[in-house]
């Protein structure tokens, strides 16, 4: 029997509509929606891998429990019980900050995890939890909370009417877009050429999205900032400032330009690796532009200056009249509108790590600081951890250190579909029905997507009837906790998801969006200032003070150094469209082809250190060292290398078959936790100091 299927896959952030066809039940294809009114039939090759995560042998399918003999399958309701013992027992023990809760990036890809795991973590009590979001975007949240009042309110290029997009940082190609959820964006890039406009693209790397760009210019890691504020002087100092509409309603305009003007292009071009004629042109050609948008993504966010870089990069949407206009930076109408309930409050600061002092960030502590949480004794401290579809071993910072801490916990357990590098260390896993088992309704990237859409995915498959979703999972759990002792009944998603829907801005249904398949469209991004705007007066403070204080750091990227460094170059890192963060090398078919897991280094660099293609080098950091092949390339700038992140599948006890035959290493065994964002608290993955030596030269260097 033949059987077509539609639905969005939720691998990534662009929410691309899929065909799926099943003959007797089982995938004959995956293929692009053409009718998907949003992705326009668009794929990427990760698609595929719902079918083999779906059918995975290594993914988990009941609950399991660590035992000296290995891992034996035990029943949810003693692995429930379980968990709600060995929480309990610990913070009776130790008190509610002595259990943490670890969340990674797929939370928001699913419904059902992300509508209902923060009232598990509430029931917690505990203020030690963490996230992916403080190795990720932190930066955009903070900027987005500083200039309009609430942290999810984040300006998204209007790619499909733009006449110029600056890209720093971002790699949309590889990545699908991300803080700008956007299938199809090559084409949607080159749309913009097409119509006589222009894209220019600013990294250290010549990525896949530069390789397509018209224009691309290296810049030392870091240094970012520097080319933002000699953009924003050269606007002052030429008089291109034109704030539009925007005029109306934004202070602070005077404060910036006095914050700026000392870091003309002169000053910078050095440090940044980018002529002052080529700053002064980018600035003339973005300014003038019929229509132009600033967009910072990785490369911007996960460094040391990464709440400067956003509010700049902001700051230049504003500055040339391209924030709320058509073709330059707006913000999204979703038909579930959870942001328009939020209020602007206080959501930094409230308190801080017991070890270092860090911030807290959205009800979070920095995960850079986790590992010294659970690792440092004394009132507070982390004796039992929940990790939620996280892998933190191989996604923040100093992994080793992470992979010490979790071996030394009292108890932990992990909700997840495998046993790799973190869940290895638990005591107890909980594996939710995935993929093609569930529904979907992209609840956070609507509100990311450069075009207002909606549509509802009903689940492929019926789960086991032995499986429980990940809503049944976090519900029972939060019960449990709260001391709730009325008889448990799980609530599927689609209750509340059909409420947001009634009450959101187009009322729509979920019996609507069922009727459609292929999602309704619900038309471009449109102008919302200043009644869009969480802040009480409905102005924008375009020059906050915690940003003027933070510009203080910023002249050390100035300062001459003569002297030799120990870490002679700056890692980065690199994706690639078959990778999607550690989770996805366990299918087959994206792992195919020549090894991804190497070290990028431009050819003066490997000449002058005497290194060949493919030799194996070694790379060492403050924190440790790994070693993996050396791929000579001119697309990365001298003084800067380059690997992939997710890779490190070697460790002892991983049960992922084909991900261990793709072992590579891990560059979080070279990042360093104490190199932060100081503004924000994310973790600062680019611009790593390191050192790269042939493999052979370190061995004989030992004797």
């Amino acid at each position: 029997m033949s059987q077509t299927h539609y639905r969005n896959c939720n691998l990534c952030e662009a929410m691309c509509g899929l065909e799926i066809r099943l003959e007797n039940d089982q995938i004959s294809s995956i293929a692009g929606d053409k009718n998907d009114t949003f992705s326009r039939g668009h794929i990427c090759p990760k698609a595929v891998a719902l079918k083999d995560i779906y059918e995975d042998p290594n993914r988990l399918r009941t609950p399991v429990k660590r035992t000296p003999e290995g891992w034996q399958k035990i029943s949810w309701e003693e692995a429930m019980d379980a968990v709600v013992e060995g929480i309990q027992r610990s913070q009776a023990q130790y008190g509610h900050n002595a259990v943490g809760l670890y969340q990674g990036n797929p939370s928001i890809h699913n419904l059902g995890t992300i509508m209902n795991s923060p009232a598990f973590a509430k029931a917690l009590r505990s203020k030690n939890l963490f996230s992916a979001t403080s190795t990720d975007q932190l930066p955009h949240h903070f900027a987005s909370w500083q200039l309009f009042g609430h942290p999810l309110l984040v300006p998204i290029p209007d790619i499909d009417h733009t006449q110029f997009m600056l890209i720093i940082g971002g790699n949309p190609i590889a990545s699908n877009g991300s803080m700008m959820t956007v299938p199809d964006v090559a084409k949607r890039l080159r749309a913009i050429q097409e119509r006589g406009g222009k894209v220019v693209v600013v990294d250290p790397r010549r990525t896949e999205t530069a390789e397509k760009a018209d224009q691309h210019f290296f810049i030392r890691p870091n240094a970012d900032v520097l080319l933002l504020l000699a953009m924003v002087q050269t606007l002052f100092a030429e008089g291109l400032v034109n704030l539009g509409h925007l005029a109306e309603f934004t202070d602070g305009v005077t404060e910036l330009q006095d914050a700026c003007t000392a870091y003309t292009p002169e000053k910078v071009a050095a440090a940044t690796g980018i002529s002052a004629a080529a700053i002064r042109q980018l600035t003339r050609e973005f300014a003038q532009a019929e229509s132009a948008v600033a967009y910072g993504r990785v490369g911007v966010s996960t460094q040391v200056y990464g709440g400067l870089c956003q509010w700049l990069i902001d700051a230049l949407n504003i500055l040339t009249g391209n924030l709320d206009k058509k073709g330059g930076a707006m913000f999204t109408q979703p038909a579930v509108d959870f942001i328009a309930r939020g209020k602007y409050e206080k959501r930094f600061g409230r308190w801080h790590s017991r070890v270092r002092g860090l911030p807290e960030s959205l009800g979070e502590l920095p995960v850079a600081a986790l590992a010294e949480e659970i690792l440092t004794p004394g009132e507070g401290q982390i004796r039992t951890l929940i990790t939620s579809c996280g892998n933190p071993v191989l996604s923040t910072p100093n992994g080793a250190q992470v992979d010490k801490a979790l071996a030394s916990l009292d108890f932990m357990v992990s909700i997840d579909i495998y046993i790799n590098e973190t869940t290895r260390h638990a005591h107890i896993i909980l594996p939710p029905a995935t993929g093609l088992e569930v529904s979907h309704y992209d609840l956070t990237f609507h509100v990311l997507a450069v075009r207002n859409t909606a549509k509802y995915s009903p689940p492929l498959f019926e789960k086991a009837p032995d499986a429980r979703h990940d809503y049944e999972i976090y519900q029972e759990l939060a019960h449990r906790l709260s001391g709730n002792t009325e008889p448990f009944q799980a609530e599927p998603p689609e209750e509340k998801l059909d409420l947001g829907l009634r009450f959101g801005p187009y009322a729509l249904s979920l019996d609507q969006l069922k009727e459609n398949p292929h999602g309704i469209d619900l038309g471009p991004l449109q102008a919302c200032l200043p009644q869009r705007l969480f802040i009480p007066d409905k102005r924008i403070p375009l020059a906050p003070a915690n940003f003027l204080q933070d510009l203080s750091r910023v002249d050390q990227l100035l300062a001459p150094t003569h002297s030799v460094h120990e870490f002679p170059f700056l890692l980065i890192g690199r994706r690639h469209l078959r990778d999607n963060n550690s989770w996805m090398h366990n299918a087959s078919r994206l792992m195919r082809g020549r090894n991804r897991c190497t070290l990028q280094m431009h050819p003066d660099d490997a000449a002058q250190l005497r290194l060949a293609n493919q030799q194996v080098v070694k790379v060492s950091s403050r924190v440790g060292e790994i070693e993996l092949p050396l791929e000579i390339s001119a697309e990365i700038m001298p003084g800067v290398v380059c690997m992939p992140h997710g890779y490190g599948h070697a460790r002892a006890g991983v049960q992922l078959d084909v991900a261990k035959q793709y072992a590579g290493v891990s560059i979080n065994d070279l990042t360093d936790e104490f190199v932060l964002d100081d503004l924000t608290g994310n973790a600062a993955f680019s611009g790593v100091r390191v050192n790269v030596e042939s493999k052979v030269e370190s061995t004989i260097s030992t004797f």
